[in-house]
């Protein structure tokens, strides 16, 4: 696939799967030709087994809303296109139906209520600005390591409050989490493993602590003092750490990368956003669509049931190209187009839809919100030096390294 001409590749031998075509940033005119001629495809062979991919938006927007058809249960294989491994099991809550999946993401909702979210603005608006008063002038240096992700695990760190000191612990267990072993992060599955499982001892000894103590306004004392979680057997509990790890990690690092580049590639809406600062509002929600972080996310069929035309059959995989459905010609006008004042740039996919819509969807807009207001009241242009280095992951659409210069 990563030397196929998608234009004359047969329909039939398409395997979207493959990590490369996400780090080659190959994999849209793929995906393209099978909205135009199968929009509902099957591939009877892939290195984790045969799928179906859904790639139009209307299409997806079923499989998403339809929980009672289709599952995101871990013992099913959850939201990844290969199946959870049976000897190291995360049920995670997102890899859950409901009702477990309601109780669990309901413990963790409250985070994201208008107070809570006015007292991390302010946090986020101080880290910002001093992250962007830091950076160098005239000098070319990685944007992903000095500001992406630093601005991002620093916010990790409050919402978790564990000293900052420990925060690039939390961006490694967030790489090791989603990494394919021997890609470069991990060489095998056991160090992958043995490193997760100092994660669980990490956090195991902050629920013991918070237990014992008197509820707190953090992710670790709301799962230690609710009801619904005070049971949890060790892997779960490693499992919504990691899920709130990655999701509050990965979906705002590499937006605010992509959101670089995309200003950069698109020197005319650069020049817009500039004489009118305001547009930041409606550049943010275009940004996370045009980026996707996540290309897709699986289910699996509990029954027979149609859709676009073909059966799919109960305990089929089936995979939700995000991808796809935001650059969708009949939902997005010009898709392939960075349009920072696009009308509808809201009804993007990359947050998910139905029960599973991102629960910190507001903390990863306001993050980026803020993080380009600050921006734009200190840099003229953000200079892109090199392509960036993407990460080997067929899931995560996400960036190693982008090396740029801020003109003096």
């Amino acid at each position: 696939m990563l030397t196929a001409d998608p234009a004359t590749l047969a329909l039939d031998r398409f395997d979207v799967s493959h990590p490369g075509l996400v780090q080659n940033d190959t994999l849209g005119p793929f995906l393209a030709r099978m909205r135009r001629e199968a929009p509902v495809h099957y591939c009877a062979h892939s290195p984790y087994g045969a799928y179906w991919s859904v790639t139009k938006f209307k299409d997806i927007a079923a499989v998403s809303t339809n929980h009672a058809v289709f599952s995101s249960d871990a013992a099913l294989g959850g939201v990844t296109l290969h199946d959870q491994p049976k000897d190291f099991h995360l049920p995670m809550f997102i890899s859950m139906d409901p009702p477990l999946h309601t109780q669990r993401r309901k413990v963790i909702s409250p985070f994201t209520t208008p107070e809570n979210l006015a007292k991390l603005a302010g946090t986020i608006r101080c880290v910002a600005a001093r992250i962007l008063d830091d950076l160098p002038r005239n000098e070319t240096f990685d944007w992903v390591e000095h500001v992406s992700i630093e601005l991002t695990i620093h916010m990790l760190a409050v919402l978790f409050d564990v000293p900052q000191a420990d925060r690039h612990k939390l961006m490694r267990w967030s790489q090791v989490a989603t990494s394919i072993p021997g890609s470069g992060v991990v060489k095998n599955k056991a160090q992958l493993r043995t490193e997760l499982l100092e994660c669980l001892s990490y956090f195991t000894d902050l629920w013991n602590e918070r237990v014992n103590r008197e509820p707190r306004n953090d992710l670790i004392s709301m799962m230690a003092h609710a009801d619904v979680m005070r049971e949890m057997q060790p892997m779960e509990y490693l499992a919504h750490v990691l899920l709130l790890i990655v999701g509050g990690n990965d979906t705002t690092r590499n937006s605010i990368t992509g959101g670089v580049m995309f200003l950069h590639q698109n020197p005319e809406q650069q020049r817009k956003l500039h004489a009118n600062p305001a547009l930041v509002e409606g550049m943010v929600p275009e940004i996370i669509r045009y980026q996707t972080p996540a290309t897709h996310m699986r289910r699996t069929a509990l029954q027979d049931i149609e859709l676009g035309g073909k059966l799919i059959r109960k305990g089929d995989r089936v995979v939700m190209w995000y991808l796809s459905g935001n650059r969708d010609e009949e939902v997005f006008e010009q898709p392939e187009a960075f349009i920072i004042d696009r009308p509808n740039a809201r009804r993007h996919l990359s947050f998910g839809q139905g029960i599973h819509y991102c629960v910190g969807n507001r903390v990863a807009e306001m993050q980026l919100k803020i993080l380009w207001e600050e921006i734009l009241k200190r840099f003229p242009a953000i200079e892109v030096i090199e392509p960036p280095r993407r990460i080997f992951s067929s899931m995560l659409r996400g960036f190693d390294r982008m090396q740029v210069r801020i003109p003096g």
